[in-house]
């Protein structure tokens, strides 16, 4: 009888020990594991960032293109102790970053970001990294300060900016232009400030990254079902410019050479289709590199084209001439008086460059480039017919390109232009202020029967889905009539059989042109510097380039004339045109046809 209460105490003994160790598992149960570990969240939503769009030059290659930076991020706690060396290792070989960088980096606690620069392909390369990583064990997960149990987790890879490429560096700068980098709080991305980057900014821009959003398998993986969302990624439109790279290059290597010869701060050169308004070639020899600009380059940011007017001297005369003789005012084969190349004009004596012909005609005049024969022909319009004539021709007026930036440039007024002095000064080029561009333009209606087009850069747009969109320009216009293009066109040719624009005569093609020389103005005063200039086209019996030279700021010390400075380097550009096979030059035998 007495054994049994002993039995009973000892059952009851081992009951509350059991007990007891089921709490205490429950409790190490419920604060190690259930308490701290956080189920992972079903739901997940990926995010893939549009980028802008490319400029592709005519012949097909990228000049800008967009590219994601990566940034690679890692919970140093989570790297076991004992593998950090492997770790290192394999991050090294996979990135290409030093081991050094990557030991620093490891070395601080947290979560810290290894490198915000990591290429696309190298992301992909970390991504596997990343896999074998965790299949290896590299990463574990640890008990924190708190006592929390904080899961194992890999390399965090996600983009963090977007870079512009420029693979060509300077060449067709500052056309293309430039572009700076915008924080948008996520990543950081570019935004156009000159050039195409610019006048297309809103077209190349990315409309709208793409975001698929839902539940997730154990993988990570999104499920597709009836909670799945996305919403596609939409890139900006890609740019196709009428240039060619490999005639832009060749191009710029004459005008170095050209710049080097004749000392100039700067020279310009544009060919445009007179008929469509095309642009085959907008080239300067102030470029920079739009990835690495420097303090000196700020003066060569600009577009000198079409953002800085001056005046153009005698390269207006065939402009006025056209007029007059579009209205009937003056008949070409009829004599002249050039007064044997002088002329009193108020206080002032204007005197020719070159020696008048003997028993000169009025079609003399621009052959020699008269400014004598100029202020006489002037004489034969009122204030109103010369500026509304030059206003015709797209003076003063905006051409449209598209460009951001550009400048109207300058015509004296109806009632200065009524005056003598300004009407005679305005006739040979000065005391007016025009663009480059609006100079190319106005000489292409001599060679497309009589019409102002709209000079342009932009070949067609390519949306992300592969449909291509053609920009609508607006229609031509009529300036003068065909007959008066055609007699302008026969002119200019004589010009540089038997003028001023001798230098600029080709073999095998016709070229005419007019050269053109003014005096750079500062303070008010004119200086030892000189623009020469040199405006025409070159064709052969199925195309016709319309072509525009200036040097800016040639040294009166040096070689400064149109005729021996633009001239030339016309020449070559058009024997360049005909070498590349944009013109086709006349045999002996077809000559003679």
């Amino acid at each position: 009888m007495e054994e049994t209460p002993k039995k009973t105490e000892k059952i009851l003994v081992i009951f509350i020990i059991l007990i007891l160790c089921f709490l205490i598992f429950f409790s190490i149960v419920y604060t190690k594991i259930i308490i701290p570990r956080k189920i992972p969240t079903l739901v997940v939503s990926k995010t893939d960032v549009a980028v802008r769009g490319s400029i592709y030059s005519q012949d097909g290659f990228n000049l800008a293109a967009s590219k994601k930076l990566y940034k690679v991020s890692v919970n140093t706690e989570s790297i076991d102790p004992d593998k950090k060396q492997l770790f290192v290792n394999l991050f090294s070989i996979y990135s290409n970053i030093p081991k050094q960088t990557i030991r620093e980096k490891i070395s601080q606690k947290g979560y810290i970001v290894i490198s915000y620069t990591i290429s696309p392909n190298t992301a992909a390369n970390l991504r596997q990294l990343n896999s074998k990583l965790l299949s290896y064990d590299v990463f574990r997960e640890y008990e924190d300060k708190s006592g929390r149990i904080v899961q194992k987790m890999g390399l965090g890879i996600e983009v963090s900016g977007i870079s512009r490429i420029y693979a060509y560096g300077s060449i067709l700068e500052p056309v293309i232009g430039y572009t700076k980098k915008v924080e948008t709080g996520r990543i950081t991305i570019t935004q156009g400030v000159k050039g195409v980057e610019k006048y297309r900014d809103g077209i190349l821009s990315p409309k709208q990254d793409g975001k698929i959003e839902g539940k997730r398998d154990i993988g990570f993986n999104v499920i597709e079902n009836k909670s799945f969302t996305s919403k596609s990624r939409q890139d900006g439109f890609d740019v196709a410019l009428s240039i060619p790279l490999k005639l832009q290059k060749k191009i710029e290597e004459i005008l170095d050479t050209a710049k080097n010869k004749y000392k100039s701060d700067e020279i310009v050169v544009g060919i445009i289709n007179p008929k469509t308004g095309e642009i085959l070639s907008l080239a300067t020899t102030n470029r920079f590199d739009p990835k690495n600009i420097k303090k000196t380059d700020y003066s060569h940011l600009n577009v000198d084209a079409i953002e800085v007017s001056f005046e153009p001297g005698s390269t207006i005369k065939p402009i006025v001439y056209s007029i007059l003789l579009d209205k009937k005012l003056i008949n070409p084969l009829q004599s002249i008086d050039l007064n044997n190349g002088y002329y009193k004009l108020g206080k002032y004596i204007i005197r020719d460059d070159s020696i008048p012909a003997k028993n000169p005609i009025i079609e003399d005049v621009i052959i020699r480039s008269s400014n004598v024969g100029m202020i006489k022909l002037s004489q034969h319009l009122s204030g109103k017919e010369f500026y509304d004539g030059l206003k015709q021709f797209g003076l003063s007026e905006l051409t449209g390109i598209d460009l951001p930036y550009e400048k109207n440039g300058l015509l004296p007024s109806v009632k200065l232009l009524s005056g003598e002095i300004y009407k005679a000064s305005a006739s040979y080029g000065y005391g007016l202020r025009t663009t480059f561009i609006q100079l190319l333009r106005a000489y292409s209606v001599f060679s497309n029967g009589g019409y102002l087009v709209t000079p342009h850069l932009t070949q067609n747009l390519t949306a992300p889905n592969g449909d291509i969109y053609i920009p609508k320009l607006p229609p031509k216009k009529r300036v003068i009539a065909p007959l008066t293009s055609q007699k302008m066109q026969d002119t200019l040719i004589k010009v540089v059989t038997s003028g001023t624009g001798k230098a600029a005569k080709v073999a095998g093609v016709i070229v005419g042109g007019k050269t053109g020389t003014a005096r750079i103005a500062k303070e008010g005063k004119y200086d030892s510097l000189y623009n020469g200039s040199f405006f025409g086209f070159a064709k052969d019996d199925q195309n016709v380039y319309t072509i525009g030279v200036v040097a800016f700021g040639s040294h009166g010390s040096e070689d400064y004339y149109g005729s021996q400075t633009a001239a030339p380097i016309f020449k070559e550009i058009v024997e360049l045109l005909k070498d590349q096979g944009y013109l086709r030059a006349k045999t002996a035998k077809n000559a003679k046809k």
